[in-house]
């Protein structure tokens, strides 16, 4: 067998063998009882309180001699059941007139791919999420604890799931690749070279949730041509002229404002045609790490853990935010060494100008860009230890806290020097070079770990794999076995999802909309980096990572609002520097307070053109804003039959009792 490409059959509910889905890896010395108990309640129907979902045991592979773990199981659906899941889960389809509508199975017909028995009309990843999200809703009845496993400790209402995972019993739960479709996808993802430079409704297709950040990495690369088209020439022409930047600032002020609001727009197409934008979430499970006192929510009525929300205050405002300013003043006063040795060989250079203390000057730079980089990863996994102990009870509010403190620490560790030297040291020589160096130094440690050192564990990973299947396969046979294919998925490295990769485009953003206008080549660094990214990521996603699960979203979430902040940010730091350049001040050559003045109503009325704008420019295009309206009219017409229905006047019946001597039976 092999694993089937997207728009195959599924399964056939009436067969034992069925095409598996997702793989689900519990340790080796699980309890026997245990696992009965769990494949039980995989296989129990719905109203007896189970996923009604296929499963069966991974066979142990053939021809090869290490120990295995045999507790690996592939798990399935029937058609039927997975139809069924896609109207729980809201699923968005494209309707016969073109529309995008949540899909349900009465209308089944009217849908524009479903034909027949609707085979190949839910993509793999589709497939792959319902089953997740039956899997994770699998709750505990009248257990204890699970059987076997005293540790693990039930509830009525506890998700199954959540609670192995959490107490190391299950090791992994991770969809698999469909082979044909991945050979596809990698042909026109990075073995082609393209205008277009993805595929991104193949990539959509097999990583829905994490097509948005796909979409805004090209939309920001495309973004950043007419700056790279400016910015040489610019830089070509005034290489010697440090001061000649009032025209490039302006030009950042729109670039940066701009971009932001077309993507806006272009996210809300994206989101539109992938069925996103008005999904609807089901109600948020509390996250595996959550713990507190049992008790009942007061939303949905389950037993589960609760936490007071006063306790959780108290540990964020008490103990994360005095330990991310005593950071910030770590990172300030490691700026202030890196200065230090600034001053140090600026002072070796004037007294001995020579080939050598000219290299030396670069050194201090590229010293403190590594040490950007290393404070920036040791201060990430002190804000996860503390977001998590911080207790928080759902996943998003965890991304949320955890997302602003490395935003806040990064953007002081990465940009707090260049400030300095702009504003107080006003040195826009140093400013060029120490840009130049932290932009360069950065990319060039970022492209070693996620361009060659993914390549370098694929080709050992590879190596390992030739060598494990070599006796099992012939020259003829040039397919790997499903034993061998999921156990090599299953030692694939997890993917960890998409804020690192969010991180480092905010930091670029930074970069290229706060200070390029002294250092105009950033653009076409950054642009450089970006295509590079593209075919790394692309890599890293098909032959490295293990395929993630789906998780839809409309937008990308906090982090415009982050991409936002930063464009506000880098109108006043333009606004800043078009002040202190000597063009302007040569317009009030007695008053700066007078240039003061003028520069901060400028500042404050770009500010307010920009909000406005903000508010102009709708978000979400008319023709789609159109399509959602008349959804929600029909929704609502479909909603008054009904009503109507209901209140219609219903005859009443009058019963009573006749005598028998009249000869009626009946009752009236």
């Amino acid at each position: 067998r092999e694993l089937p490409a997207a728009t195959v059959s599924i399964c056939q509910s009436s067969s034992e063998r069925f095409t598996p889905l997702v793989a689900l890896e519990l340790v080796s010395d699980t309890k026997e009882e245990a696992i009965t108990w769990l494949l039980q309640r995989i296989r129990d129907k719905q109203r007896n309180g189970g996923a009604e979902l296929l499963v069966e045991q991974l066979r142990p592979g053939l021809g090869v001699q290490e120990k295995q773990n045999p507790n690996l199981f592939l798990i399935g659906a029937s058609l039927q059941r997975l139809l069924s899941g896609a109207e729980d889960l809201g699923l968005f389809k494209e309707f016969n007139d073109g529309s995008m509508r949540g899909f349900t199975c009465t209308n089944k017909q009217n849908f524009k791919d479903f034909q027949g028995d609707g085979d190949g009309f839910l993509s793999v990843a589709e497939c792959q999420y319902i089953i997740k999200h039956e899997l994770d809703t699998l709750r505990a009845k009248d257990e204890s604890h699970v059987p076997g496993h005293t540790q693990a400790k039930l509830y009525p209402g506890k998700s199954i799931i959540r609670r192995l995972l959490s107490k190391g019993i299950m090791v992994q739960m991770f969809p698999l690749h469909q082979k044909e479709e991945l050979k596809r996808l990698t042909f026109s993802w990075y073995k082609k070279v393209k205008l277009s430079l993805q595929p991104l409704g193949k990539i959509q297709c097999n990583y829905e949730g994490q097509a948005l950040y796909f979409g805004f990495l090209e939309y920001f690369t495309f973004a950043l041509i007419p700056m790279a088209l400016i910015g040489v020439p610019y830089y070509l022409f005034d290489w010697d002229d440090y001061d000649k930047y009032v025209i490039f600032a302006v030009f950042n002020l729109i670039w940066c404002t701009v971009i932001l609001e077309l993507w806006k727009r272009f996210s809300a197409t994206l989101a539109y045609r992938w069925g996103t934008l008005s999904r609807k979430k089901a109600f948020e499970e509390p996250r595996p790490g959550f713990h507190g006192v049992l008790g009942f929510n007061p939303v949905t009525g389950r037993e589960e853990p609760l936490y007071p929300n006063a306790k959780r205050q108290l540990r964020v405002y008490c103990v994360s935010l005095p330990f991310v300013l005593l950071c910030l003043y770590g990172s300030l006063y490691v700026m202030m060494i890196y200065f230090q040795m600034e001053g140090w060989a600026l002072s070796l250079h004037d007294e001995d100008p020579t080939f050598w203390t000219g290299v030396l000057l670069f050194i201090p730079s590229i010293i403190y860009a590594v040490v950007i980089e290393v404070l920036n990863l040791i201060y990430r996994y002190a804000a996860e230890f503390l977001t998590e102990w911080e207790n928080h009870r759902l996943e998003s509010s965890y991304q949320n806290h955890l997302i602003l403190k490395v935003l806040v620490f990064n953007f002081f560790n990465c940009f707090a020097s260049l400030f300095y030297i702009a504003f107080v040291m006003q040195d826009m020589v140093l400013l060029r070079q120490s840009l130049a160096t932290l932009l360069i130094t950065s990319q060039i440690l970022n492209q070693f770990m996620e361009a060659f050192l993914p390549y370098w564990l694929q080709r050992r990973r590879n190596k390992k794999m030739m060598r494990r299947v070599t006796k099992m396969r012939t020259q003829e046979d040039k397919e790997l076995p499903i034993e061998e294919q999921v156990r090599l998925e299953a030692d694939m490295s997890t993917y960890l999802g998409t804020f690192d990769d969010y991180l480092e485009l905010f930091l670029l953003f930074g970069y290229v909309s706060l200070f390029s206008c002294v250092y105009p080549l950033a653009a076409v660094l950054v642009l450089l980096n970006n295509i590079t990214e593209v075919y790394s990521d692309a890599f890293k996603m098909c032959r490295v990572f293990k395929r993630p699960f789906s998780d839809p979203a409309s937008n990308i979430g906090v982090w415009q609002l982050a991409f936002e902040a930063m464009s506000v940010i880098a109108v006043v730091t333009n606004c800043a520097l078009i002040g202190m350049s000597p063009q302007v001040k040569a317009y009030f050559p007695e008053s700066d307070m007078q240039l003061i003045l003028w520069t901060v109503a400028i500042e404050h009325g770009l500010l307010a053109v920009k909000f406005i704008l903000t508010f102009l420019i709708p978000d979400v295009p008319k023709p789609i804003q159109i399509q959602l309206a008349k959804l929600e009219f029909e929704s609502l017409e479909a909603l008054k039959k009904k009503v109507n229905t209901w209140e219609s006047p219903v005859p009443q019946l009058h019963f009573c009792i006749l005598p028998s001597s009249l000869g009626v039976d009946s009752c009236i």
